[in-house]
């Protein structure tokens, strides 16, 4: 217990899914956890959850495609705590489409949440966690910025530039001597409410079929690594990209 104890920990996309567990991972471990989505009631019933469970936890509307959203949200987070010592990109969404029936507006809105709102999250972070003293950026990615899945073109290619712009970021950091490591994760398939979506709009009845030789993995396993990579356990991991997908991406 207490891996990140003080820390201040920003998670986008927290009401649901990986960054629940994110959230929910960091709190029990000390962190002051503060979860932004669109989906405010789930939200909003998230963080309370984790403070009835004894961690600190709240909870702000947010639109990470918006810059005066982001510029709001780290002025927020610098008069309430003054500082900023993890950030966890982590909102998005998937639709399908593959090459030819992927629509340019589909394609835009991918982009605007999972790879401009990572450039903004990032951008604007980083003074914040500079002054703080340095800290860890965790930007979620996807095996399918590895791999060929025509059914998710427009995720596939969001994902793959948070893959280099975090590399980007952290030599950034690193010649400029902020003391911020940048990372991408790269889960496969894991048990969340984008897989029981990507099911059912597949029409796939039994949602291990899409993962049939490896299985499931569950959010904890990814926000284990979350919670690896925001903790000072990691000073020396920074640059890379992290698979966690029990061996799928190499099959």
């Amino acid at each position: 217990m207490g891996r990140v104890d003080g820390k201040v920990a920003l998670i986008t996309g927290a009401a649901q899914g990986l960054g629940l567990a994110d959230a929910k991972v960091l709190a029990r471990e000390g962190a002051k956890v503060v979860m932004t989505d669109i989906q405010d009631a789930a939200g909003e019933a998230a963080a309370a959850a984790i403070r009835e469970a004894g961690g600190t936890a709240s909870y702000a509307h947010q639109d990470v495609s918006s810059e005066a959203s982001w510029q709001d949200m780290v002025r927020s987070i610098r008069d309430e705590h003054g500082r900023l010592d993890v950030l966890v990109n982590n909102a998005g969404f998937v639709q399908i489409g593959d090459p030819e029936q992927c629509t340019l507006e589909s394609f835009q809105r991918h982009n605007r949440i999972m790879n401009e709102g990572v450039f903004l999250g990032c951008k604007y972070a980083l003074p914040l966690m500079s002054e703080s003293g340095g800290g860890s950026i965790i930007n979620m990615s996807s095996t399918a910025s590895h791999l060929g899945y025509p059914i998710f073109m427009a995720y596939s290619a969001a994902k793959g530039a948070v893959r280099s712009m975090s590399k980007a970021v952290a030599i950034h950091c690193q010649m400029n001597g902020y003391r911020i490591r940048v990372n991408s994760l790269h889960p496969g398939a894991i048990d969340t409410p984008m897989i029981d979506q990507t099911t059912s709009e597949l029409g796939i009845e039994n949602k291990e079929d899409l993962s049939p030789v490896v299985g499931l993995g569950a959010p904890e396993d990814v926000a284990n690594v979350v919670l690896f990579l925001a903790s000072d356990e990691s000073r020396f991991v920074n640059g890379t990209e992290i698979i966690i997908d029990n061996a799928l991406s190499i099959q």
